[in-house]
């Protein structure tokens, strides 16, 4: 009890002086002070403007840097899919294999679908591959001529140089045979 008292003495006498200046201040001085306040909204409204600013750039310079350091020019690879496809392929996965690896499987949407026959390319793996010959197997599942279900593979050997490579893998339709085709192409 006597604690108690005396922490409310305390709190009182510390109080007290604070409410006796709040009483001195006067209208000018509450405009003055609002004023500021404004002018320091605005400068606190430019500084995290130009932090943003500062800020994506920043984001986007890591990222090129996360780039080279995860991909190195020298061992880079890539594989694209593009598909020129009408009625004779419907497209529903792809599976591809480096050197008997299976690094990427893909279910496709069809939404995605639309946007590969409308021109669309899809990058399927970007990675590192090391200079030396390479066997990349790309397995295409989907729905063939005449509705019955269809299972393609298509294999390339390529030669990875210390240049970035990339790898294109193209889904036509070849109406004189009623089949799809499937080409490949490489880029250095």
């Amino acid at each position: 009890m006597k604690n108690i008292s005396l922490i409310a003495l305390i709190l009182y006498s510390l109080l007290n002086p604070l409410w006796a200046q709040e009483s001195d201040v006067t209208e000018s001085d509450v405009s003055a002070a609002e004023d500021e306040a404004a002018a320091g909204d605005e400068s606190l409204d430019s500084s995290i403007e130009a932090l943003k600013k500062e800020v994506l750039s920043l984001n986007r310079d890591l990222f090129i840097l996360e780039e080279d350091l995860l991909f190195p020019a020298n061992t880079q690879f890539s594989i694209f899919l593009s598909m020129n496809a009408g009625s004779l392929f419907a497209l529903d996965s792809v599976q591809i294999k480096i050197d008997d690896k299976n690094i990427s499987n893909h279910l496709y949407t069809e939404r995605e679908l639309g946007a590969l026959k409308r021109g669309g390319v899809q990058r399927l793996y970007i990675g590192n591959l090391p200079s030396g010959e390479h066997e990349i197997i790309a397995i295409f599942t989907g729905i063939g001529p005449k509705g019955r279900d269809y299972r393609r593979g298509e294999t390339v050997i390529i030669e990875k140089t210390t240049e970035p490579q990339f790898v294109e893998f193209i889904i036509t339709d070849d109406s004189s045979k009623e089949q799809p085709e499937f080409d490949v192409r490489v880029w250095e």
